[in-house]
């Protein structure tokens, strides 16, 4: 049974976590009968979005890991805490927090960095041979983490977020809804999802093959 790291930043498309890409990953890793732990760090969020209006929320203030937590019913780790070795993979999901939690790229665009903590998890997932999925926005995390190593990653065909993985180092594929990228070298999957879904439909089916080419690699 492969045991994968699914890492969410909180809880809502618009300052977190994706929850339709969440829980479509989760459902399929558990139909390909892997073992799956849900991590978050455990920080703040960058703001907080009133989903209703899409207006920021500027009194309030929320962690990233408790909100995440909303999405794997409580039952969640700091990713501080993991302990990579005893994992077979890592999926990021997509949703504004990627971009705004997990690094800057939401508000430095091309100029952006990402949270030191993911790029030693990327990193070090690369290092023991890990396969690794990426979903919607987050393979922005790999370009950064990864660039080096020239990762072939996708966001699907939006030209201003392939010109700001490319310019880490990564080489960006345009890829459908449907499908995903798949560089077997670096064991690293990416999907487009609700960088193109239109329809939750359109991202699971992407999604699906996502997990089944980590689960492959792993």
């Amino acid at each position: 049974m492969k045991h994968v790291a699914v890492v969410l930043s909180g809880c809502g498309v618009y300052d977190g976590a994706e929850i339709y890409e969440s829980v479509l990953t989760l459902l399929a890793l558990e139909r390909a009968g892997a073992k799956v732990t849900c991590v978050a760090p455990d920080i703040a969020q960058k703001h907080v979005i009133d989903h209703r209006t899409g207006q920021e929320m500027v009194d309030s203030d929320r962690n990233v890991l408790t909100e995440a937590a909303r999405i794997s019913r409580g039952e969640i780790e700091p990713l501080d805490d993991l302990k990579l070795e005893t994992f077979d993979a890592v999926i990021f999901v997509g949703g504004f927090g990627a971009a705004k939690n997990l690094s800057s790229y939401a508000f430095d665009g091309m100029n952006y960095d990402v949270d030191a903590g993911v790029i030693d998890l990327i990193q070090a997932a690369h290092s023991g041979k890990k396969s690794l999925g990426f979903i919607c926005i987050s393979p922005v995390l790999a370009a950064r983490a990864l660039g080096d190593k020239g990762v072939r990653l996708t966001i699907g065909n939006d030209p201003d977020t392939a010109a700001a993985l490319e310019a880490k180092g990564a080489k960006h594929i345009e890829c459908a809804v449907s499908d995903a990228v798949t560089d077997s070298q670096n064991r690293v999957v990416s999907t487009p999802g609700y960088m193109l879904a239109k329809s939750i439909t359109e991202a699971e089916a992407g999604i699906n093959t996502l997990v089944a080419e980590v689960l492959k690699l792993a």
